[in-house]
């Protein structure tokens, strides 16, 4: 991973002081809620229902076990003991003390992590696949690209104050899409062009929200030394023409949707003109430096006799324990190198918010990354935890170890392993709470085996229209309402954020709370009828849409 120079560590040293004055100043009647508004977005930090959270930056995702030790020790001193890892691979702690933010900032910066521009009008966290550099199916490593997009956004003073927040997320695969590319402002593929180069295939103007919009194309193929200048481009345009009269139509996707594809792609092709040869062109150097961060991990060289021993050993283990069998089969993913995995910790135990974990299970993980993992921690967009290199011979015991800290749930990718926002216990802004109603369908679909049987099922829930939860992308999704002061909720289904994108469609009227789980089951019982063979959830909607479960909702509301 990268690792801070000088320059890195005094710049956020300096970021702290800076705002341990602010804040002083505010506390002391100096500075203004208005005025105070800024600085604290700068540096991450919301005021929420019931108090300030505090989001910490996750640069694509990755951590070190100190680094996920630091933040479980600021769960236990300054939160209650717990934080909420997001859709952005981040962390917020809901419960923090204004006046020990800094103290918070300062003993993060000891571990070369910050909250800088997880909040306002800039451009936010980099986000990528949660198998980056290890998955077998990828391109090349998109890390080194975040990496560099991260340094060039980080305090870029033309794209400070933005018409609107800004999200960027980078796929290292031709035909698989784990970063949710198509519903971010800029998406980057990597692709191989017909000479066999490397680039990037870049969309814009996806995302989420009020106005839901699948990316368009803006560039089939863009060599990797123009990543920067062709960005800046796109922000250039996007800074100049973007609204600012009305923050419901400042994102970049209701420019391009009023500009057209094609009139948006002109303006970006004449401004990147202008500057595209200029110092911002990435010389084969750079991105060679940037590599080097990545390519240090040091695995064990495995002969062909004493992997067939492990795996033979593995076959005895799946034989003996069927429980076992079932978690690597939804909990564990494919590594490049001969004789790991990737083994996935389910943060979507019944009973429990999803997305959350308590500090000393972070104390735990980070433990277990040294052991198991080389010392290294995934976040998922998806809001679980992933450690990326678990020897083939270690994952038995990685399974009881994960079982005794309830984080061997084997349902990743299953209905229950659902993407939730933290709704209204928390979130000022939400119309009605997503946390319970996650739970109530966690406890109603709690048989493994069923949850097996139905495949692969994505369910997101999100307690307003901001999307937080990505309720349109899910195959389901719930999003939460308000009549007339009573919490309802909606039903989306055919969704999807892979590489066959695309927002869900409403099923109908929307329900009252204690409806919600009865509709849920009802949905996915007519899947199961309706299904031929091995058909996924998915799979089914695209074949017969959503009529058929539209009229046996709502036909069997109206017989009640």
């Amino acid at each position: 991973m990268y690792i801070y120079n000088k320059c890195d560590q005094k710049i956020i040293d300096e970021r702290v002081a800076q705002f341990r004055d602010q804040t002083q100043r505010y506390l002391n009647g100096q500075l203004s809620e208005q005025e105070f508004l800024p600085l604290r977005l700068q540096n991450g930090l919301y005021i929420q229902r019931h108090a300030p959270m505090l989001r910490v930056a996750i640069p694509y995702g990755l951590l070190n076990s100190t680094q996920l030790r630091m933040l479980g020790t600021i769960a236990q001193k300054y939160d209650k003991n717990y934080g909420h890892f997001s859709t952005r691979q981040n962390i917020q702690f809901n419960w923090p003390k204004l006046e020990q933010v800094p103290n918070i900032l300062a003993d993060l910066a000891t571990v070369q992590m910050h909250a800088i521009q997880t909040s306002g009008n800039c451009i936010r966290n980099v986000t990528t696949d949660e198998f980056a550099g290890v998955t077998p199916d990828e391109i090349e490593d998109p890390r080194p690209y975040c990496e560099i997009i991260r340094q060039w956004s980080t305090f870029h003073p033309e794209f400070a104050y933005l018409p609107r927040k800004f999200k960027i997320a980078v796929n290292g695969h031709a035909s698989t899409d784990r970063a949710a590319v198509k519903v971010h402002d800029i998406g980057l593929n990597l692709v191989r062009n017909e000479q066999g180069e490397v680039g990037f295939e870049v969309l814009v103007g996806g995302g989420l929200g009020r106005t839901p919009l699948i990316g368009q194309t803006v560039r089939v193929f863009l060599p990797k030394s123009d990543l920067l200048s062709y960005l800046e481009a796109i922000l250039r345009v996007y800074n100049r023409y973007g609204r600012r009269d009305n923050k419901y139509k400042a994102r970049i996707k209701i420019l391009v949707k009023a500009m057209g594809i094609e009139a948006f792609r002109e303006k970006v092709e004449q401004q990147w003109r202008d500057f595209k040869n200029s110092n911002k062109r990435l010389t084969p150097e750079t991105i060679e430096h940037m590599q080097a961060f990545f390519n240090t991990t040091q695995y064990e060289n495995i002969d062909d006799t004493k992997q067939q021993a492990e795996d033979k050993a593995l076959a005895t283990q799946k034989e003996n324990h069927a429980g076992f069998t079932h978690w690597l089969k939804t909990n564990t993913h494919p590594h490049k190198t001969p004789g790991y995995h990737c083994v996935i910790l389910s943060l979507k135990m019944t009973g429990h918010a999803p997305g959350d974990i308590s500090g000393d299970h972070m104390l735990a993980v980070a433990d277990l990354a040294d052991q198991y993992s080389l010392g290294e921690i995934r976040v998922s967009h998806r809001q679980n935890l992933v450690l990326a290199h678990v020897r083939t011979l270690h994952l038995f015991e990685v399974w009881e170890k994960l079982k005794a800290l309830g984080f061997a749930t084997a349902n990743i990718g299953r209905l229950t392993d659902m993407i939730c926002c933290p709704g209204g216990d928390f979130c000022a802004l939400a119309n009605a709470k997503s946390i319970p109603v996650a739970e109530d369908i966690q406890r109603h679909f709690d048989k493994l085996d069923y949850l097996h049987d139905l495949g692969p099922i994505d369910l997101n829930i999100s307690g307003c229209m901001n999307a937080c939860g990505h309720h349109h992308v899910g195959n389901i999704g719930i999003l939460g309402v308000d009549k007339k002061g009573r919490e309802y909720y909606q039903i989306l289904l055919a969704g999807s954020s892979y590489q066959d994108a695309n927002i869900g469609k409403i099923l109908g009227p929307s329900f009252e709370r204690n409806e919600v789980v009865d509709v849920i089951d009802k949905i996915i019982k007519l899947y199961v009828q309706l299904r031929v063979a091995d058909e996924s959830f998915a799979e089914v909607l695209l074949r017969i849409g959503i009529e058929p479960f539209r009229e046996a909702i709502y036909k069997s509301n109206d017989e009640k």
